[in-house]
């Protein structure tokens, strides 16, 4: 597994997710936000509305939390906030692509070039990174909502590309354009998903030491507790062994 999940899968072990609740609801606010702003508010019209609602509930964000971004973002005086793609290598020459929602651009650019600069990457130009990638769905589930095998088969009967189960949860890969159909199947027949979303997967991994992987992890995360950013992504990988090692040193 490469990039974003794999630090994701071994930052699950560190705890202290709580921590980052309420930043996790601000960011969905923001998608929410957006969302209403581009297309108004009717989720059954709104295709980009109704996932990040899906979102919300997959990390049981407050019903009146989401009732509140929705009222707010129809008024007239809600914020606006622009939609900005930053695109650098890490250390080791890893990739790494981070989303904002901003109110101010200076502001993000800055602090994103900052993190970058001090965590031993640099920022590069618009599209030098994303080549490396490709836009997909995906929709997580906990352990608990079936076997690989259950899980699997629902998947491909729901229109997903695939189904991959690790120690931490279940994967599911769609095609972009097939997500909000593909999740909605899959909550009626499942239930609610962890998360639901568009990524940036990586086609080809870059393999890192222990040292280069701590340094770009603690760049993912000085850029994830940013609160314009809502998403970062990275193709590194870990060998199994440097990830255990990664783990222990994380508690």
């Amino acid at each position: 597994m490469a990039g974003h999940s794999q630090f994701k899968n071994i930052m699950y072990r560190k705890g202290a997710q709580d921590a980052k609740r309420a930043k996790m609801f601000t960011k969905i606010a923001r998608e929410i936000t957006v969302a209403v702003k581009e297309s108004g508010a009717d989720a059954n019209m709104n295709p980009r509305l109704r996932l990040a609602m899906q979102k919300a509930r997959g990390v049981n964000m407050p019903k009146d939390n989401v009732d509140r971004a929705i009222k707010r973002a129809s008024g007239a005086d809600s914020e606006h906030f622009e939609e900005v793609r930053y695109e650098g290598y890490g250390p080791g020459g890893a990739a790494v692509i981070v989303e904002a929602l901003t109110d101010n651009r200076n502001r993000t650019g800055g602090a994103v070039r900052a993190a970058f600069s001090k965590h031993g990457g640099a920022l590069g130009e618009s599209g030098s990174v994303t080549f490396t990638f490709e836009r997909v769905g995906q929709i997580l589930f906990p352990l608990s909502a079936g076997s690989a095998d259950q899980l699997l088969e629902a998947a491909i009967d729901a229109g997903a590309s695939d189904c991959v189960t690790d120690d931490h949860a279940h994967t599911v890969i769609t095609e972009f354009e097939a997500l909000g159909a593909v999740a909605k199947n899959l909550e009626e027949k499942i239930g609610t998903p962890q998360e639901v979303g568009t990524i940036w997967k990586p086609m080809n991994g870059v393999s890192l030491d222990e040292e280069k992987a701590l340094k770009i992890m603690k760049l993912i995360s000085v850029l994830e507790d940013d609160d314009d950013v809502q998403n970062v992504y990275s193709n590194f990988e870990v060998s199994a062994e440097v990830a255990e090692k990664i783990s222990r040193s994380q508690g």
